[in-house]
């Protein structure tokens, strides 16, 4: 039953509209957003913006399908004013989570750029961004907030080149929350998250519409609890 609820999240077809879509997820008893019971990820593969996972996004600007061996088909954003932000937040109620996200940074973009923020209607906030140096090497800044405690893991030293495709996590075990890219921890640190309740999230771009993210995204995992170092994703031996 759980692997049947699972194949509708990351297959549930769009056409009903975002409320159509909820109201299917609340009649599957929450399934997707709420799969914790079940210990199986939500994932959303990027193809379209038309849908994304099991609604329909609010699409800024023209983020665009391409074909990017060897991930596939993913959405690219150009780092201007491409990004999607949708009305829900997949892990809401989770009081452990790991996110990870298939993606590729390219060269020329910004030097602040937000690939992924969620936000709540208490203020509770989870972002996943990079920085870009001069000359196109990247490093990963992840961000958590929850009523007073918050907690950034970001290392200038820890860089990555642009223009190939990575693995990154944010994991949150309910005490610490850790950085990861390509299966490898970089960073962790202490920090008190509450359970997120409903919200938005965006993917290309902060929610206030800055900080534009310029590149590509594949896949967005959502997994309840935290995932132990060996099960997290990887990059295949020749995905560079």
């Amino acid at each position: 039953m759980a692997k049947f609820m699972q194949a509708g999240c990351t297959n549930f077809a769009a056409g009903a509209g975002w409320l159509g879509a909820l109201l299917w997820l609340g009649a599957a008893g929450g399934a997707c957003l709420h799969a914790a019971d079940a210990a199986v990820p939500v994932i959303w593969t990027l193809e379209s913006a038309r849908t994304v996972g099991p609604v329909e996004p609010l699409v800024l600007g023209a983020p665009q399908p391409v074909d990017e061996p060897p991930a596939g088909r993913a959405l690219h954003f150009n780092g201007r004013s491409d990004g999607l932000i949708l009305p829900l937040i997949p892990f809401t109620g989770w009081a452990q989570f790991t996110i990870e996200v298939l993606f590729k940074p390219e060269s020329g973009g910004a030097p602040e750029q937000r690939f992924m923020h969620v936000e709540d209607t208490k203020g509770g906030r989870a972002m996943m961004e990079t920085r870009l140096t001069p000359d196109n090497h990247w490093y990963l800044d992840t961000f958590l907030l929850s009523g007073p405690s918050s907690l950034a893991l970001i290392d200038k030293t820890k860089l990555h080149p642009a223009d190939r495709w990575y693995w990154v996590a944010l994991r949150y075990d309910g005490k610490l929350m850790s950085s990861w890219v390509d299966g490898a921890k970089e960073l962790q640190g202490p920090v008190t998250f509450a359970p997120m309740v409903e919200g938005k999230m965006s993917l290309g771009v902060r929610q206030n519409r800055l900080f534009w993210f310029k590149g590509a995204i594949r896949e967005v995992r959502f997994t309840p609890g935290a995932l132990a170092d060996g099960k997290l994703q990887r990059p295949a031996p020749a995905s560079q």
